[in-house]
């Protein structure tokens, strides 16, 4: 069976899902809901949707007769929750980009919708969904660790990603999407819950914005880097990043498409010149953290730490697990296991594609695509590996960690 997609949002994981879902050929897009006309154009001309096919919001796609078997909903963030329901009741099995919503309650209406209307749901948890991820599962479910005792686990944000999107981009304020941990680490949350396979009983956190702050900012820096006297030394040098992208297929989707579609050095600089991307990343409006650190004690005793940090390369997440009986490392490439019996160790190559969207989310993008499209032609929830209460329980530790971050507290589950 191909299903048939409704995409909701023609943005960067809008086109993605749907780029997979074709190239898999397990889907077919017959129709797309996106406000800008541009962009709706070209998502219409790619995926050959007919003009009765195209619709300028999701309100208007939601009004008429069902179109399609699913929707994939990648709006911002705080346009989650309304289509996630009304497509629900509407019958459509649901695609959610994460995070499900930037707030609990409309988390949970979610979940409730797609319930009552006995609908698919999966959440854009991509990293759920990589090779890397089924091999650490593997050991962890073969016993080679013995007792888990203790997990730790970086996500190296990049230090342009985060100037990219943390601080001139669309997540730099709480207020207008979410905390950061939310917009870009509930994947972490959702993905620690799924290796350790307990229910989480504390959960403490610290971090800050430290670095993006005006104090911080050269003498001799302009308010934008195409007119900067400090910009050919400074990392976060928009024109260095942006220009450095040209001639990349890869690096034009992602990052350089938010900034402009005229990829060309006049497009680049012009962009730069007078749209967000350009401004010094000292004299933002961004208020979201540059670095923070969750500890969490699951039943039993086992313990986690996360760290998620804006200064270092963009790479894959790292990971430790420790246990009474041998000791993993991985590296979201290779997984070294060693075994404490033997004193032998075994190499794991998971290497499947890079860590930044455009590379696919180390092939997170298609396993989740492939698992949803299957699950909606069997009509079986459990074909995702994840059911929509479970996706909603590492929003909850992502929301429990934020409020003990921000009371420095620590916070019983």
């Amino acid at each position: 069976m191909v299903v048939n997609l409704a995409v909701v949002g023609a943005g960067m994981r809008g086109l993605r899902y749907a780029r997979e879902a074709v190239r898999i050929g397990k889907g077919r897009v017959v129709a797309v809901a996106e406000p800008d006309p541009g962009r709706r154009r070209s998502f219409a001309a790619e995926f050959g949707v007919p003009e009765d096919g195209t619709f300028a919001d999701w309100a208007e796609l939601a009004a008429v007769d069902r179109q399609a078997d699913a929707v994939v909903i990648a709006t911002q963030d705080r346009m989650h929750a309304e289509p996630a329901v009304a497509f629900a009741r509407l019958g459509y099995h649901i695609l959610l980009e994460k995070p499900m919503a930037p707030e609990e309650a409309d988390a949970r209406a979610i979940v409730a919708a797609v319930r009552e209307n006995k609908v698919i749901l999966a959440v854009g948890h991509v990293m759920r969904y990589t090779p890397y991820t089924r091999a650490i599962r593997d050991v962890v479910d073969s016993g080679v660790l013995g007792q888990l005792a203790s997990v730790q686990h970086l996500e190296p944000v990049g230090w342009w990603h985060q100037a990219h999107s943390f601080v001139r981009g669309a997540w730099r304020r709480a207020d207008e999407s979410g905390p950061m941990l939310l917009t870009k680490s509930c994947h972490d949350m959702d993905w620690l819950l799924h290796i350790v396979g307990l229910r989480p009983v504390r959960v403490s956190s610290f971090g800050n914005l430290l670095h993006f702050r005006p104090e911080n900012r050269p003498e001799n820096a302009g308010e934008r880097c195409v007119d900067c006297a400090a910009e050919p030394t400074c990392p976060y040098s928009a024109t260095r990043l942006y220009l450095g992208c040209l001639g990349d297929p890869s690096a034009e989707f992602w990052p350089l498409s938010a900034v402009t579609t005229d990829a060309t050095p006049a497009g680049v600089t012009a962009a730069l010149a007078t749209g967000p991307y350009g401004r010094c990343v000292y004299t933002c409006d961004n208020d979201v953290v540059d670095h923070q650190v969750v500890n969490i004690e699951f039943e039993g005793g086992v313990t986690a730490s996360f760290t998620m940090t804006a200064f270092t390369p963009m790479e894959h997440r790292r990971t430790r697990l420790f246990g009474s009986h041998g000791h993993l490392e991985g590296d979201g490439r290779t997984i070294t296991v060693v075994d404490f019996r033997t004193g032998g160790e075994r190499r794991i190559d998971a290497y499947a594609g890079g860590a930044s969207m455009a590379g696919g989310h180390g092939g997170g993008d298609t396993g989740l695509t492939t698992a949803f499209l299957d699950a909606v032609a069997t009509g079986d929830q459990g074909v995702l590996g994840c059911d929509p209460g479970e996706a909603l329980d590492g929003h909850l530790l992502t929301w429990a960690a934020e409020r003990a971050r921000e009371t420095g507290t620590v916070q019983a589950l």
